[in-house]
């Protein structure tokens, strides 16, 4: 599978009922041996195989022509499953609304063996997606 915006939030982004910039947007590491990306999946509760704790909320977001970043991400004292994959969600606070964004397995760092660590999420110096 590559890479993927979930189709759900594209369509929040077009008709204005989500703001990347105001938004509290996390991430997640997972598993790709018990989630597998599906273009139907819009919510949180859609995910499976998440490894470790979300991401604090991220920080130093941008959005520059079409392309949105932030500050890289550290994922304190991992244990679990291989990580093959990053999810970005925007928290509301309930899995049934926390809408996912998109769907990441390529890039630095990935897969990665959880051994208690940090896990450190550097983002690609282009950015994290663009539309």
């Amino acid at each position: 599978m590559a890479s993927a915006i979930y189709p759900a939030f594209k369509q929040a982004l077009l008709n204005g009922s989500v703001d990347l910039t105001t938004a509290v947007v996390r991430a997640v590491l997972i598993d790709t041996g018990t989630y597998t990306y599906s273009a139907s999946h819009d919510f949180y509760n859609d995910l499976s195989g998440v490894v470790g704790t979300e991401s604090a909320a991220l920080t130093s977001k941008t959005i520059t022509n079409g392309v949105f970043d932030a500050a890289d991400v550290t994922f304190s004292a991992v244990t679990g499953n291989t990580v093959e994959a990053v999810v970005l969600f925007v928290d509301t606070g309930n899995v049934a609304t926390d809408r996912l964004i998109c769907f990441l397995d390529a890039g630095t760092g990935l897969p990665v063996q959880p051994n208690g660590g940090d896990v450190n999420l550097v983002w690609n110096s282009s950015g994290i997606f663009s539309l």
